[in-house]
């Protein structure tokens, strides 16, 4: 007898030994219980995750018999009845499965189709199972749409799917749907073990775990990665030989990877790299597996108590310590760099190469605590290191003198000496702040009220503050012109009506999108009692489409005349009214700003400067 793969051999035959879908096989069950069955079902999920299982179960469950031949429908099937075992091996007539991904068109469809007018030959009900179904072409699609809202009530379909996205709404719509999970690593592990020992083969569990992980939650896949590593090892899994033959790292290299990086030991982390490249290891994998660590180890981080409940892990207490030495925010940075490393590896010449500059950029941007120490320490510094050293001398009260002198600048050497030109304010507050080009004029009076008096007599201290002359105000500027030009227009009677026309035809939306852009752009030019002339300077607008759609418009405006266009120059349209009345709001606008007394003061005392385009008409 020739070997059947494992993935064969334990396919679940009922409900009760799928694994995983728990969701799905509790709904199925209720269903078929209580008999509330639904015409039409999609599965959908990733490969090999139990769609077509599912569907051939289902199928058994519709038309088991029953040992004793008087069994009906039901959510255990029997498994040993004429129907049950002819679905189990593909040879029941009233069960058809077809490989969309090979039969796309609407004549296969059509020919699948016409099946659906007979009554069932041995069964209850006839099944049709499309896998696959995204693939099928529109047409072909279309050509079912009908016998799936509206099947004969001996007649189920089943609809299989990875790519549920891909399927019309149309379909969606008339089934109903159930999304099959990716299964966890544990389930897969289970599952492993129990076929292992249904297989009297000696399994490492470490090893178990390996597949688990590699099968990405396809219990399919990891059942041939148990078949092949069963083939690699001569009858045996162990740890050793599943990673070689896996190509994944040793979790012992990870381990010293990450402790390198958290140490700051660059020299280990180069060696480790260059260890992985004698022994051949995949840098693509020890990248995710050092991903799956440091997820493990922000977890434990986070919450303690999670290294409790991981204690059936060999790894697990190596992984709470090295979370106990690598900071939380350098885990973070370590595996967002380990995750976008692996998009590196292809682009570099050597891949291994490229592992070390992805490790060695942890290094790189490793927060230092004497950097960030002494970069806050400078932050905080804000006094000037010059006035620091040498602090202000008290000053006696000076008389400001008719004709203050220019202030001169003080030695580097010697405190700055108060002169006729220098008045005494107290220093009320030494923090430095953004102040304003005219908050320091004397002049200047945010209350509205005389600057109050000093105390000279007191002993607060008073720093030395040139007093800046103000300048003679000369002459009133003269009115400013607006920037903006506005657009000159040749208007004429029938621009008018045109002009009024179009809009109101766009106020009540009656034309819209390319229809409004040929009103809006074309000059009426001539008018008869039933004949009408445009003229556009832009062919494109110039489409039958378009002008039909107008001309409709029109006659719904009260004006049932015929349209024809011309290309040529555009003098006088509604777009360029709209555009010379907003240039002429705008121009209007500015003028108000520019000619406003207070701006101009500004503009000619401090040289204050309008910001282009920062005035807009209301």
């Amino acid at each position: 007898m020739s070997y059947l793969v494992l993935a064969r051999k334990y396919r679940p035959k009922t409900f009760t030994e799928m694994v995983g879908q728990e969701h799905v096989v509790q709904a199925l069950t209720n269903a078929l219980t209580t008999q509330r069955l639904h015409h039409a079902y999609l599965f959908t999920g990733t490969r090999g995750v139990g769609k077509t299982t599912v569907s051939r179960v289902l199928a058994k469950s519709l038309n088991c018999q029953g040992a004793d031949g008087t069994g009906g429908i039901t959510a255990n099937p029997c498994g040993v009845c004429q129907a049950c075992t002819d679905i189990d091996a593909g040879r029941f007539v009233d069960y058809t499965e077809l490989d969309a991904a090979s039969n796309r068109g609407v004549d296969e469809v059509q020919s699948l189709l016409e099946q659906a007018v007979y009554k069932p030959v041995q069964g209850r009900f006839k099944v049709f199972m499309i896998d696959e179904v995204h693939m099928l072409t529109n047409t072909a699609f279309n050509a079912m749409l009908k016998t799936l809202e509206e099947p004969p009530e001996y007649l189920k379909f089943v609809l299989a799917t990875t790519d549920p996205q891909k399927v019309p709404v149309t379909v969606l719509s008339r089934c109903l749907q159930f999304n099959l999970r990716p299964m966890a690593p544990e389930t897969v592990l289970e599952h492993l073990g129990h076929v292992l020992g249904q297989e009297n083969i000696a399994s490492e569990p470490q090893a178990l775990r390996l597949l688990a992980r590699a099968a990405r939650g396809s219990m399919r896949d990891a059942l041939s990665l148990t078949d092949q590593a069963i083939a690699y090892g001569g009858g045996q899994l162990q740890e050793a030989a599943v990673r070689q033959m896996l190509g994944s790292a040793d979790r012992s290299h990870v381990f010293r990877l990450i402790e390198a990086l958290a140490h700051g030991d660059g020299k280990s982390v180069v060696e480790t790299s260059e260890a992985l490249r004698l022994n051949g290891l995949s840098a693509a994998a020890t990248l995710e597996d050092m991903s799956m660590v440091l997820q493990r180890m922000a977890v434990l981080q986070a919450v303690p108590d999670m290294a409790e409940a991981d204690a059936s892990d060999p790894e697990a207490a190596e992984m709470a310590r090295l979370a106990g030495v690598m900071p939380p925010d350098e885990t973070q940075l370590l595996y967002s760099l380990s995750l976008h490393g692996r998009q590196e590896l292809g682009l570099a010449p050597d891949e291994y190469a490229a592992l070390t500059m992805v490790l060695l950029r942890l290094l790189a941007f490793k927060p230092q605590a004497s950097h960030a120490a002494s970069a806050s320490a400078e932050k905080k510094t804000l006094i000037n290191p010059q006035r620091a050293a040498s602090p202000p001398a008290a000053a006696a009260p000076v008389q400001p003198a008719a004709q203050p002198s220019p202030p001169v600048a003080p030695r580097p050497a010697e405190p700055p000496q108060p002169s006729a030109s220098v008045q005494a304010l107290p220093v009320r507050d030494m923090q430095p702040r953004e102040v304003a080009p005219w908050e320091d004029d004397p002049s200047y009076d945010p209350d509205g009220t005389d600057c109050p008096s000093y105390d000279h007599d007191s002993d607060a201290a008073v720093v030395a503050m040139p007093v800046r002359q103000q300048a003679e105000p000369s002459a009133a500027l003269e009115p400013q012109m607006p920037t903006t030009d506005v657009p000159h227009i040749e208007a004429t009677p029938e621009g008018e009506f045109w002009h009024k026309l179009v809009m109101d035809m766009s106020a009540a939306e009656t034309i819209n999108a390319l229809v409004r852009e040929l009103g809006l752009q074309s000059q009426l030019v001539a008018r008869d009692t039933d004949t009408w002339m445009l003229r556009v300077e832009r062919e494109s607008l110039n489409s039958t489409t378009s002008r039909e759609r107008l001309q409709k418009a029109l006659e719904t405006a009260g004006y049932p005349v015929r349209l024809t266009v011309e290309v040529g120059r555009v003098q006088d349209s509604p777009a360029k009214r709209n555009a010379a009345a907003a240039a002429q709001r705008q121009a209007g606008a500015e003028a108000i700003i520019l000619n406003d007394p207070y701006v101009q003061s500004l503009m000619r005392d401090y040289g204050a400067k309008i910001v282009p385009g920062s005035i807009k008409p209301l």
